[in-house]
């Protein structure tokens, strides 16, 4: 089994993750500093930072509200990271991110298996944002971000905008690219002011208040598992 593999059924971290853990050479296995690729056979022994690896605890799925100003990391050098924001009695670690100017809906689990599945789809499923920018929303405006827009050298694939209020509308995204929405409004002449995340694919903020979190219920996570396949 491949290292990266092998570390993120141990709900240690994702596989993305494992890698940079790797390339900062914290991973030895028998002694050896890891290199990429590495396989593990039964016996082997894996330390990361000269310690072994945890348990695997029971899995946990976490919604949380993120309030502007926290950073998704897990990187505890970061101040206003995630992690110590939660002070979650057990280590988790969030899925995809969420920047430091937004808000709203982010999952945090310690499960790295669905944050691989999460991760390598998240080019397909939904996510659903409302957002307040700084100038009168227009009909032009609605029809040039849902038909797509020039951004880091591609145009973002189609999605579905609806008006709200004068500055305020609803943008649902199967894209990722980073600060896309900030990106694509600065592109037809708008600037974000305001952005929450409201919806996951299945998960909705609903009425969690700013920097609450609550576990996701038995049919939420099997709703979403379906989804992931």
């Amino acid at each position: 089994m491949r290292i990266n593999k092998y570390i993120s059924e141990t709900g240690f971290c994702s596989r993305r993750a494992t890698n940079r853990l790797i390339e900062e050479k914290r991973i030895t296995v028998n002694g050896t500093i890891c290199e990429p690729g590495t396989m593990i056979v039964p016996g082997d022994v894996v330390l990361i930072d000269g310690e072994s690896i945890p348990e695997k605890s029971a899995c946990v799925y976490i919604a949380l509200n993120k309030p502007v100003g926290i950073t998704c990391t897990a990187a505890k050098t970061v101040k206003g990271n995630i992690i110590d924001f939660m002070n979650y009695p057990g280590r988790i670690f969030p899925i995809g991110r969420l920047d430091k100017d937004s808000e709203g809906l982010i999952l945090m689990t310690n499960d790295g298996e669905i944050v691989n599945k999460m991760m390598r789809s998240e080019y397909g499923h939904e996510k659903e944002y409302v957002v307040k920018v700084d100038r009168l929303i227009t009909e032009e405006f609605i029809n040039e971000m849902s038909g797509g827009v020039e951004i880091l050298g591609t145009i973002t694939k189609p999605c579905r905008v609806s008006k709200i209020s004068e500055h305020e509308f609803r943008i649902t995204l199967t894209q990722g690219l980073n600060r896309q929405i900030r990106r694509m409004s600065k592109e037809c002449g708008y600037r974000v002011v305001r952005l929450e995340r409201v919806r996951i694919m299945n998960i909705e903020r609903a009425d969690l208040a700013d920097g609450e979190w609550r576990e996701l219920t038995q049919a939420e996570l099997a709703d979403l598992l379906v989804q992931l396949g």
